[in-house]
């Protein structure tokens, strides 16, 4: 019976990064997620696989030589009776491709520009592996501010059914005040319950985001007012044409033609002449004095193809995958386009919305005040005030969301782009054009 595959030990936090597993940045958050996603571990190996085949590619412009050591003991039988026999030959052996009409160079530019290809699809995954991390930071953060709204909201109808009893056993209000209250705090409880269950589970999927298991032990930092919200002040063409420049994706694929392109040589080479040069030289030891000298050999070979349909179809089939690679350059560079394009206006979108939100909150808050005091004055009633405060809730929820949902629009933006850095470093929103400040 087959043994099970040994399970791998679970990830944890890096010890550097676990001494402060209380407060975690959005840096720290990214930086852990690609130190512990088999995306990133596997573009890694791969890139270091292209860079040593690429290695071995390039050692055909050197001569190969090797030794051998034949070691002989024998014995021979005649009339005159037996004879032993006891040598040692040690040989080095020479060979070097002269030419060969582009087949060697070929080789060489296709295994280069597979190595860089490579190196470029690890950068790639770095972003893409970022941008998840950053997504799940996000959504926990926006979720943690929507428990702490609804708590707010559950403090202020707790308020309000305090006072609803107290006017109701002064004579000044009816049950029904206290009844409207009563389901009033019901619903705030409610939607507290599904807000920390919801915060519990964006706080599962951030630790597997980040390579962790669903329960692991830690805790974000405070939400501060660093997140500055703005808008992006460069136009979408030019970020357009920094995305064709910068994505690595696309460069990969250019890479790709190129290395189409190289084999394209290497299969036409198969169909010239090819010039190889050879040698041997070794010495023979032996106790046998007429069996001792030194032998060598020198060739100059020429392989000369005269009848292979097939070097024909290879040709053809390197030539097409040349045109499969600019097809897919051409269909990532429209996608790239449509990305950036689709992800400028989602960021401008929702720059205004948390603008909106910020707006709303504020005449939200004016609001419920208002009709707190005119119901504390006697001149409101307890429907007023629950309408003001169910849409202060839901201002509050707005507002929450919105700044975070900005983050996530900057960091898929900067990612559209192809400036998404390794520990979370965005597209900076107060750039112009020309790439300076304002």
């Amino acid at each position: 019976m087959a043994r099970e595959p040994l399970q791998a030990a679970p990830r944890t936090l890096p010890a550097d990064i676990a001494v402060r597993a209380d407060v975690l940045a959005l840096s720290d958050v990214v930086d852990v997620a690609l130190r512990n996603n088999p995306q990133t571990q596997v573009s890694w190996a791969q890139a270091r696989a292209g860079a040593a085949t690429y290695g071995a590619a390039a050692a055909a412009y050197v001569p190969t030589v090797d030794a051998t050591v034949n070691l002989v003991r024998s014995q021979t039988t005649s009339q005159l009776g037996s004879s032993l026999r006891s040598t040692a030959t040690p040989t080095a052996t020479l060979s070097y491709l002269l030419l060969d009409f582009g087949g060697r160079t070929g080789t060489i530019a296709a295994a280069r520009a597979a190595a860089v290809a490579l190196d470029l699809t690890h950068n790639a995954t770095l972003q893409n592996v970022a941008l998840q991390a950053e997504g799940a930071y996000f959504t926990y953060q926006g979720q943690r501010q929507l428990v702490a709204a609804a708590r707010m909201t559950v403090a202020e109808a707790d308020t309000n059914l305090a006072s609803a009893r107290q006017r109701n056993r002064a004579g000044v209000a009816t049950i029904a005040d206290v009844l409207q209250a009563e389901t009033l705090l019901a619903q705030a409880q409610l939607d507290l319950e599904g807000a920390e269950g919801n915060l519990q589970t964006a706080r599962g999927s951030l630790a597997v985001a980040m390579g962790l298991p669903p329960n692991a032990s830690f805790q974000l930092a405070p939400a501060t007012d660093s997140l500055a919200v703005s808008m992006i002040v460069t136009q979408v063409d030019s970020l357009i044409d920094r995305a064709l420049a910068l994505r690595p994706d696309l460069a990969a694929l250019r890479e790709s033609i190129q290395q189409a392109q190289a084999e394209v040589r290497v299969a036409r080479s198969a169909q010239l002449p090819s010039l190889t040069l050879g040698a041997n030289v070794g010495k023979t030891f032996s106790n046998v004095t007429a069996f001792q000298g030194i032998n060598y050999t020198m060739t100059l070979g020429v392989q000369i193809p005269i009848l292979n349909l097939a070097r024909q179809y290879n040709t053809t089939a390197a030539e097409a995958q040349v045109a499969v690679a600019s097809a897919r350059a051409d269909l990532l560079r429209t996608q790239v386009a449509q990305q950036v394009y689709t992800s400028y206006y989602a960021l401008q979108t929702a720059t205004q919305r948390t603008r909106t939100a910020n707006a709303l909150l504020a005449s939200a808050t004016r609001s419920e005040d208002a009709a707190r005091a005119r119901y504390r004055a006697g001149v409101g009633t307890i429907v007023d005030l629950i309408t003001a405060q169910t849409a202060l809730a839901n201002a509050r929820a707005q507002q929450a969301q919105a700044r975070w949902t900005w983050g996530f629009a900057l960091a898929q933006l900067s990612h559209d782009v192809g400036v998404l850095g390794p520990r979370g470093d965005s597209l900076p929103s107060g750039l112009d054009s020309s790439g300076l400040r304002r």
